[in-house]
């Protein structure tokens, strides 16, 4: 063993009980720290949209759709961007009548750079000014890896979930930095508890994460990053995946509209995290103290639901196309 090897081998051997011991005079005032602190968020003041602009990504359905209501009920101007031009005015007419004072609609892919300059230049030159990113666009995924052929057609995923996250914050960040701005990504529990036949999705969702959290300590404190973790949240995008059948009959299911409530407040808040629903926060417990435990709920009982549904769904499909 060399004196570099040496060295790394005593720094584990000092370093490991001193910062087992630390960990156990911290912690617990972290603990209560933060137990406290998540109470008073109920009673702070949540962010005054009126007279806000706002931008949302993936605005034509699902939660982006949802989002766009809630922010209009709260009085926000909004920039709703998605690929479906023909709901697009619908979407702006409900957000008019809810409340929103002027509403810009872009019809964009987020997965191209130019549409993305594109649409938050157009926000900039409507409103003069933007004071939350949402970032929403986002597409489903769902195969066991040993069953894929061809990686290269992943590469969508990659370029909506991740890059259609990544461009448009490039270019909305100095106009945030204005107006000390927030910025909201919506990944998924994916991206921590891993499970099967999302693992591509997952990868997207923890590029995701690993992404914006880099970029909170860059930009703090001129703006503020929330990273949301969502469950099974009932959408078009979930009915349309194969996985659909087997969800809905093992875990509740949360509406597109409550998780949008949440998540809006939790922006409104400052909040670091937003997970919904709620209650997954204990399944990231259980992967990072008992992962055997979620290994054997995996392999033993949704892998194998997962696998037949999807199965069936290619025979389905491939009878379709034989009639």
């Amino acid at each position: 063993m060399d004196s570099s090897d040496l060295i790394h081998e005593l720094i584990y051997i000092v370093l490991m009980p001193v910062v087992c011991v630390s960990l156990c005079i911290i912690l617990p005032p972290v603990f209560i720290f933060n137990f406290i602190r998540t109470i008073l968020q109920y009673y702070i003041s949540p962010e005054n949209m009126n007279g806000k602009v706002v931008l949302i990504t993936g605005a034509t359905s699902g939660i982006g759709e949802q989002m766009a209501y809630q922010y209009a009920k709260r009085g926000a101007s909004l920039v709703i961007v998605g690929r479906n031009a023909h709901h697009l005015p619908k979407v702006a007419e409900t957000a008019r009548g809810l409340g929103s004072p002027d509403v810009l609609e872009v019809c964009a892919d987020v997965s191209i750079v130019e549409d993305c300059k594109r649409f938050v230049d157009e926000a900039i030159k409507h409103f003069g000014r933007l004071d939350h990113l949402v970032n929403n666009a986002g597409i489903a995924s769902v195969s066991p890896i040993e069953d894929v052929t061809d990686f290269t057609n992943f590469t969508r995923v990659m370029d909506i979930n991740f890059w259609g996250y990544v461009y448009p914050t490039h270019f909305a960040i100095p106009h945030l930095k204005k107006s000390k701005g927030k910025i909201l990504a919506i990944s998924s529990v994916a991206a921590l508890v891993h499970p099967p036949t999302m693992g591509i999705y997952s990868v997207s969702k923890s590029a995701i994460k690993t992404f914006f959290e880099t970029l909170r300590s860059e930009l703090a404190p001129s703006i503020t990053v929330t990273i949301a973790t969502l469950g099974f949240i009932d959408s078009k995008m979930l009915r349309r995946e194969q996985l659909s059948k087997v969800v809905f009959q093992l875990v509740p299911v949360m509406t597109s509209r409550r998780a949008a409530e949440a998540l809006v407040d939790g922006v409104r808040r400052g909040e670091r995290h937003v997970t919904e629903p709620k209650w997954y926060r204990v399944w990231f417990l259980v992967g990072a103290l008992c992962p055997q435990v979620m290994d054997w709920c995996y392999g033993r009982i949704l892998f194998p639901q997962l696998k037949h549904a999807l199965d069936e769904a290619s025979v389905s499909t491939s009878q379709t196309k034989a009639d």
